[in-house]
Formats: C-alpha cells, structure tokens, sequence
C-alpha cells in the first residue's frame, strides 16, 4: 500500500491535467488573450523574483567548494541529456506527432530543478548543501544555455533569435537577481510565506499551461496525436530516466565520491526543471506550439518524481546505516 501510494499524482499534478483539460475546452480567445499573456509576463517576473530572494548565499558558499560534484551534475544536465535528446529526435522523430520530438529535445536541454533536487537530497541523507548549490547553479546557467542550445540545434523556424534571448535575461534573470540583492531586506518575510510563494510558483505555470493547450487546441494539437504517441512519449521518458539515473550513480561511484556526495549528483543531475521550462518555452516558441513542446515536460515531471521518491527511501536506508565522519569531502 506504501508503494501504491507513491504512484497517486499529487495536487498540483492534478491541477496540470485539469487545466490542460480546461483549456482545451475552454481557451482564451479575442481579447482575453492578449490580456492574459500579460498577467503571464508579469507572474513569471514575480515568480523569479522570489526565487531569487529565497536563495541563501550562505548555502551557496557551503556547497561550493565541492566543485568536481557541481561538474558531474552539469556533465548530466547540460550534456550528457542533450546527447540523448537529439539521438531521440534524430532516430524517432518519425514516429512522434510534430512538436513532440522537438518537445523531448527541449526537455533534454533544460536546467536542473531546485526545489525537488533538493527535497529528495533531504530526504536520502545526502550533501544538501551541495544539492542547493548545484541545483541553483543549474537554473541560473539554464537561463542561458538552454535558448542558446535550442537555437544551435533546431532546424526550424531559423532556431532562436537574439530577441528571445532577451527577453528571456528580462523576464527571469534580472528579476532575480533583484530578488537576490533584496534578499537581507525580504529574505526573512519571503521565508515565512512559503504557501504564498508556493501559490505564485505553482499559479504563474497554470498559467502558462492554460494559455499553451489552449493555443495548442485552437491549432489541433490533440487532433494530431493518437494514442500510441502518448504511449511512446511515456515510455521514452522512463527510458531516458533510467539512463540517466544509471550513468549517474555508476559515474559517481566510479569516481570515489561518498554516498552522500552521490546522493545529490543523482538527484539534481536527473532532474528537470518544470518551473523554469514553461515559462522558458513561453518566451522561445510561438504560441501555438508551446503545448506541444512542454508536453513531454509535464510527463516526465510526474515520472521523475515518482520514481526519485521511491529511490530517495532506498538512499535513505543506506546513508542511515553509514556513520557521518567516514564521507570523505567530495
């Protein structure tokens, strides 16, 4: 029954699905369209924000130091995911509804998430400063690195322009950085609302997401899927979840790093970010194509999260049983 549990969608999982669904039904048309892209703008700026003022440069400093752990987790993130994104695109585009496969090569390319990585780090009994760190580190490297690969590597659409770029610095990293610089003034009443940051997280990507289907419904996105389509994207995401987690946890043992050490490679340097690949998406790609591209993002989302939860009590076990001063520094 335990097991079972972990297999139920959380909240806001559901409330994707329900917002996908409402949109499809639903969209934004006329006026309100325009209307509601610029509450989007606007939420993904307060999103970042706080992102940037709940980010602890103490934790940052800590986790530094441990620079040839934030090398793996950015070797995983940054190339050893794009490799297999663009073997998936190039080897079953074919078989994938159009904007599906350039989907998985766009997840591929995306930074590390923060909150999750860090969570099932906590959770297994590894390095969290490190975690912090790293999966930070990554967000920020991802505001960048993501478009710019995105426009080295796509054929279509004359890849990404400058322009998106940014917009993209505008939108997400200089409101963050802000939030960063107001941190010793906000930090302490940032941290005490983490509901209401978490309402305007969570509330800035269903808006995206029903801005996206509903887009994605008035172009026909679900009229060119078929079922195999949403069978072969599930599968392909377990399947890239799989190697990555295999690669990960065989480098970092390959390497001597401790168990704490490779508990926090595994899990940022697995992870996808959806908080920061939605609204990314938002800027890069036309409206009518961003359902399509973030699809596989939702579904690997609730993937990774299923699976790391069961993996972070398998971590937990073993570091519980494993005395503290015997991890050497990684």
């Amino acid at each position: 029954m335990a097991f079972l549990s972990l297999l139920r969608p959380d909240r806001f999982t559901i409330a994707l699905v329900a917002t996908a669904i409402l949109a499809t039904v639903l969209p934004a048309t006329g006026g309100a369209a325009p209307i509601l892209k610029m509450v989007i703008v606007g939420s993904i700026a307060l999103l970042f924000f706080l992102q940037g003022a709940r980010l602890s440069r103490k934790a940052i400093i800590q986790g530094a130091i441990h620079w040839r752990l934030h090398l793996m987790v950015f070797a995983a993130t940054f190339i050893l995911f794009p490799i297999l994104g663009l073997l998936t695109k190039t080897y079953l585009q074919s078989y994938l509804a159009p904007g599906i496969a350039l989907g998985i090569l766009y997840l591929c390319f995306l930074p590390s998430t923060i909150q999750s990585s860090i969570t099932f780090t906590s959770i297994a009994g590894g390095n969290v400063a490190a975690a912090v760190c790293s999966a930070s580190a990554s967000n920020v490297l991802g505001v960048f690195l993501t478009p710019l690969l995105m426009g080295f590597f796509m054929q279509t659409q004359g890849g990404v322009s400058f322009e998106a770029i940014g917009e993209i610095v505008l939108q997400i990293l200089v409101p963050f950085l802000l939030g960063h610089l107001m941190r010793p003034w906000i930090g302490q009443w940032v941290e005490r609302r983490r509901m209401l940051t978490g309402i305007v997280d969570r509330g800035a990507i269903l808006l995206i997401v029903y801005y996206a289907f509903g887009e994605a419904a008035i172009e026909g996105l679900w009229h060119q899927l078929e079922p195999r389509d949403m069978i072969l994207l599930v599968v392909l995401s377990c399947v890239l979840l799989a190697v990555v987690l295999f690669i990960t946890t065989t480098a970092s043992r390959l390497l001597g790093f401790s168990t704490r050490d490779e508990v926090a490679i595994v899990f940022c340097g697995s992870k996808k970010s959806l908080g920061s690949g939605v609204p990314i998406a938002s800027i890069l790609f036309p409206a009518s194509m961003i359902g399509a591209i973030i699809l596989p993002l939702m579904l690997f989302h609730q993937i990774q999260l299923l699976v790391c939860a069961v993996l972070a009590r398998a971590y937990a076990e073993r570091t519980g049983r494993e005395p503290k001063s015997a991890e050497p520094a990684g």
